[in-house]
């Protein structure tokens, strides 16, 4: 059985930092695509950042510069450290796994950027 487990949210105020980890059971890490979505209230899901097979990633344009992806294969871990936080960041923030026809998807964490 799949599992994503994500970790490491919270309420940060603006310009602090987070990092949230995705922690996964029953699936190979190196053998997925991973990513980091986020969905804000009364918005879609969108695409944070990405993080390909080969090493390669890719962040949206909102948070480039402030938000890093990060794995860590051996630990079959996704990380993403956040940082000089806006409130536009709130959003509950959902690891994702995909490979060929499988796609997997966390519970979600809630982050939240709020003086």
């Amino acid at each position: 059985q799949v599992q994503l487990v994500e970790s490491g949210g919270g309420l940060v105020q603006p310009g602090g930092s987070l990092r949230l980890s995705c922690a996964g059971s029953g699936i190979l890490f190196s053998s997925y695509t991973m990513a980091w979505y986020r969905q804000a209230p009364g918005k879609g899901r969108e695409l944070v950042a990405s993080s390909g097979r080969d090493g390669t990633t890719n962040h949206a344009d909102s948070v480039k510069g402030r938000f890093t992806i990060s794995r860590d294969n051996a630990r079959n871990t996704l990380y993403l450290q956040m940082n000089t936080l806006k409130p536009e960041d709130t959003a509950v923030y959902y690891c994702y796994a995909s490979r060929w026809n499988a796609i997997y998807w966390g519970q979600g964490t809630q982050v939240t950027v709020s003086a």
